[in-house]
C-alpha cells in the first residue's frame, strides 16, 4: 500500500506482477493487517484504561498481568512497545523525602527483635507490622499523620488511623480495630520500631492482655521493618508526591482510597498477581 501512493503511476496489476503475488493473497494480507491494527488500537485504549484506573502507577509488567486476568494472551515486551508507542509512561516514582521518626529515647519497654527480618509468613494473623508516617499540607505547617497496621502474609492492612497528632491514643486506636478482626486462637506477632507509642504502657498492656508477642527493629535500622517501609514508600509515589494537597479533609480522603484500592485491586506480581484481599479469600 505504501509502494503504490510513493508510485501511483504504477497499478497494482503491475506490482503483483512484478512480485509474482496472487491478487487474492495480496487482498487476504490487506485485511489481515487491518484486523491487526484494530486489535492493537483496541488493545491500546485497554492499556490506556488500566493505566488510568491505577492512578497511573502501573508499569509495563502490572499492566501485562492486568491484560491477561482479562483474558488476554500477550507478551510484556509488546505491552511495553504499545506503551512507549502511545507515551503510557508512570512517572510517580521520582520523589523521597525524610521519614517521620517517633523514637523518643527510652520512655518505656525496649522490646526484643523477634521478626528478625522473616518477613515471608505462610498463614494470616502470624505477625503484623505497623508504624507511623507523616504527611504535610501544601503551603502551611498543618500535617496528617498515618498509623497501618499490615499483615504480612498477604500485605494487606487490615487496620488504620488517621489524626493530625501523633498521640499515643493514635495508634491504640488502629490497634484496637485490628484486634476485631484477630481470632480467639492465634500466634500472633507485632512488629515495629522503638517509637514511644509502642514502648508506651497502653500499647504493651493491650498486646499483653490479647496474648500477642511484641517484636522491636533495631535502633536506627528501618530495613527491620521493610515491609511498611515499602507500602509508605508505595503510598507517598503513587498518591502524594507531586499533588498539593491544601486540606487535611481532601488528603485523608485520597488516603483512605489509596489504601482501599490497594488492598482490593492493586495488584501485586509477589501474591501472583492478585491484590492483597484476593490473595487472603484465595488461601482461606
Amino acid at each position: 500500500m505504501e509502494l503504490r501512493r510513493e508510485f501511483p503511476s504504477i497499478r497494482l496489476k503491475t506490482w503483483l506482477q512484478i512480485s509474482k503475488l496472487p491478487k487474492s493473497s495480496y487482498y487476504e494480507w490487506v485485511e489481515k493487517l487491518q484486523r491487526v491494527n484494530q486489535e492493537e488500537d483496541e488493545l491500546r485504549d485497554i492499556i490506556k484504561n488500566i493505566f488510568t484506573e491505577s492512578n497511573e502507577t502501573y508499569g509495563y509488567r502490572r499492566i501485562t498481568i492486568a491484560l491477561k486476568q482479562k483474558g488476554h494472551k500477550i507478551n510484556h515486551k509488546k505491552v511495553y512497545r504499545i506503551m512507549k508507542e502511545n507515551g503510557v509512561e508512570c512517572i510517580k516514582f521520582s520523589r523521597r523525602s525524610r521519614g517521620y521518626s517517633s523514637f523518643r529515647g527510652e520512655v518505656g519497654r525496649i522490646a526484643e527483635n523477634k521478626l528478625n527480618r522473616r518477613f515471608q509468613v505462610s498463614i494470616p494473623n502470624k505477625v503484623w507490622v505497623t508504624d507511623v508516617t507523616e504527611f504535610k499540607i501544601h503551603d502551611s505547617n498543618r500535617k496528617l499523620y498515618l498509623s497501618p497496621i499490615m499483615d504480612l502474609f498477604s500485605s494487606e492492612i487490615i487496620s488504620f488511623s488517621l489524626a493530625t497528632s501523633p498521640t499515643v491514643k493514635f495508634t491504640t486506636d488502629a490497634l484496637d480495630n485490628a484486634l476485631k478482626k484477630l481470632p480467639q486462637e492465634h500466634q500472633l506477632t507485632i512488629h515495629s520500631d522503638q517509637g514511644f507509642h509502642y514502648q508506651h504502657i497502653h500499647w504493651v498492656d493491650r498486646l499483653k492482655k490479647h496474648k500477642i508477642e511484641q517484636s522491636m527493629s533495631r535502633r536506627g535500622n528501618c530495613i527491620d521493618n521493610s515491609p511498611m517501609e515499602n507500602f509508605f514508600g508505595l503510598l507517598k509515589q503513587e498518591m502524594y508526591y507531586g499533588e498539593k494537597f491544601t486540606s487535611v479533609g481532601q488528603l485523608e480522603k485520597k488516603i483512605r482510597e489509596y489504601i482501599n484500592w490497594y488492598n482490593n485491586k492493586r495488584i501485586k506480581a509477589k501474591l501472583n498477581g492478585l491484590s492483597p484481599i484476593q490473595y487472603r479469600q484465595q488461601a482461606a
